[in-house]
């Protein structure tokens, strides 16, 4: 290995585990996420999604069956299909069957690199959970979608409920006036549609709330919920919470704008810092390896 090489890897590792070690401190911890968002319960209209499996089929619906039922790994896939919105593609299995792939193409590109069959079934099964992450990607995207609106949508509502109507007829008044759906009008009207199919408003709203897995949407219908059990004014509760949304937004806008410096600490710590390190033990690496010395 060459001198500037090895040079430049040592100055590498060095600045990662700088920016690592400054990293920890200065990142507040992240919320635990785990308990906040879990699986509706099954109501009117709604079936198994693993109900067309069967036990005594092809190798593949057994191994379907196997993952599901032993490795419980059904309820989290439930849990991802029910945070992407329920789309009617991909359905969990379809989301099971990716995942399955994922682990049989990784196990295919690390046996054609290595030739070791043993390594290659060793690291397969991070291949099942590579697709988790591009779940996660889609989750986030349509939960900052559904949240962008948010506020506007409890302010029109406060409004609307002032006027005299029901707060169902004014989330469907809302909607009817949206000339362009976005997720959160989706969900609102699918909460609608499933309280005309048997559901109560309750746990229909409690539903909205499962599917976005969001904390502002789940106090927004404890709000609700408050409301109709202690008969309070509901258009005082709704503009008090978007007015407490829009200043929770502008202080994680203030401190987004805060980290930026921290954020930058990347770009010093892979290009900045190897460099100044390269130069400083360049000179001495070159006696020690062409000189036999020290020089000194």
């Amino acid at each position: 290995m060459s001198s500037p090489i090895f040079l430049y890897i040592i100055g590498m590792l060095g600045s990662m585990a700088i920016f690592t070690f400054v990293l920890r401190l200065v990142q507040p911890p992240e919320e635990d996420s785990s308990s906040l968002a879990r699986i509706a319960p099954k109501g009117p209209g709604d079936i198994s999604p693993w109900e067309s499996l069967n036990p005594r089929g092809s190798l593949i619906e057994r191994l379907d069956i196997f993952l599901v039922e032993t490795c419980k790994f059904g309820p989290k896939i439930e849990l991802t299909h029910m945070l992407l919105g329920k789309p009617e593609k991909p359905t969990p299995l379809n989301i099971l069957h990716i995942k399955e792939i994922g682990a049989v193409l990784l196990f295919g590109f690390m046996y054609a690199l290595t030739e070791d069959w043993k390594f290659s079934l060793f690291l397969a099964p991070a291949g099942f959970f590579l697709p988790d992450f591009i779940n996660k990607s889609k989750i986030q995207e349509r939960q900052r979608l559904i949240i962008r609106n948010f506020p506007a949508f409890v302010d029109l509502a406060a409004l609307t409920i002032e006027s005299g109507l029901d707060y169902m007829a004014a989330f469907e008044r809302i909607i009817e006036a949206a000339r362009v759906k976005s997720e959160l009008e989706v969900e609102m009207g699918r909460t609608i549609q499933e309280i005309s199919l048997g559901y109560s408003r309750r746990d229909a709203l409690r539903r909205l709330a499962m599917r976005t897995g969001l904390q502002d949407v789940r106090s927004f219908v404890g709000l609700i919920v408050q409301s109709d059990e202690l008969g309070t004014s509901l258009v005082d509760l709704l503009r008090n919470f978007a007015s407490d949304m829009r200043f929770r937004r502008m202080n994680a806008a203030e401190k987004a704008a805060a980290q930026a410096a921290t954020k930058m600490l990347i770009p010093i710590f892979l290009f900045i810092f190897p460099t100044v390190f390269i130069l400083m033990l360049a000179p001495m690496m070159k006696n020690i390896f062409q000189d036999g010395g020290m020089g000194f």
